[in-house]
């Protein structure tokens, strides 16, 4: 394991990558971004920023594409619409968690989809010279019952090593193709030290069957890395590229996530996820898990 570095600086900034298209959802994100689809009755994108809120991180940058201003108004105040919910008698605390304070949330546009490495590297001016999280809302990752959430769970660890960390999850090897996928040394529980990044790699040669899930805590140094960055895997500028050159120069590591991820950038994964929190739910689980049984009859 690394050794652990003095006072590591605090995680308080979080970029979210949504300028994605959204194809594979189509007709339905012809207009709507895949981000503000509904898991029951919250907008995939509220799942990742209450997961944020919950460890503490204080600035929300989301960088956008055409079309997609829908999400930052998603965390502006509604007046009309909070105004004749008043006037009505209506609970307003379901909309607490969509205001944010001024200068919480910051749009910043990528205007060419170049890839993910790409998409972080447009924040650079707003992460500045800090440690930074990144959340990619198609990974919708759910807190056991009384657990902390994934970024919860990685920014304690954070404290503990500092360093680079991501959040990993295993996987069949027969599914490692798909992701990226870390060359694994000396574990500690929950903690892997990651001696190397392999994107997307054939099954044959993969390191491990550990896969990147969607999260990450990065130094700075990464949007230096990523600046002169070349295009990798699928012809895209891949931010896994610019992580396994910052390996060996400053400490890194993987915390397998204790809870449960779903896959929401694919239909069955979306579906899976809305089922799983639905029946979860204390308000409809009973009825949604009548439903079910019903259908599978």
């Amino acid at each position: 394991m690394s050794l652990k570095p003095i006072s590591p600086k605090p995680i308080r900034k979080a970029v979210f990558p949504v300028a994605g298209l959204g194809t594979r959802f189509l007709p339905a994100t012809k207009v709507v971004p895949k981000e503000l689809l509904p898991v029951v009755d919250r907008p995939l994108i509220q799942y990742a920023v209450d997961e944020a809120r919950e460890a503490g991180i204080e600035q929300l940058i989301l960088v956008t594409g055409r079309g997609k201003t829908g999400i930052v108004e998603h965390f502006d105040i509604a007046y009309e619409l909070e105004h004749t919910m008043s006037e009505r008698g209506k609970d307003l605390s379901l909309l607490e968690a969509t205001r944010a304070t001024p200068g919480d949330v910051i749009a910043v546009r990528q205007q060419v989809p170049l890839g993910l490495g790409h998409a972080i590297w447009c924040a650079r001016a707003i992460v500045g010279d800090e440690p930074f999280a990144i959340f990619l809302p198609d990974e919708l990752m759910v807190a056991k019952p009384g657990g902390t959430g994934c970024m919860k769970q990685m920014v304690e660890t954070y404290e503990q090593v500092g360093g680079n960390l991501i959040s990993v999850l295993e996987v069949p090897m027969e599914q490692v193709s798909s992701y990226g996928v870390i060359d694994p040394g000396a574990a500690r529980g929950n903690l892997t030290e990651v001696k190397g990044l392999v994107e997307k790699p054939p099954q044959a040669e993969a390191p491990s069957n550990k896969i990147v899930s969607g999260r990450y805590i990065l130094q700075p140094e990464v949007m230096r890395v990523l600046e002169t960055q070349g295009k990798g895997a699928g012809g895209e500028i891949q931010l896994t590229d610019a992580m396994a050159k910052m390996i060996g120069q400053q400490p890194f590591h993987a915390v397998t996530f204790d809870g449960f991820r779903y896959d929401c950038g694919s239909k069955i994964g979306f579906v899976e996820a809305t089922l799983a929190i639905a029946l979860r739910r204390p308000d409809m689980g009973e009825q949604v898990r009548a439903i079910a049984a019903r259908l599978l009859t």
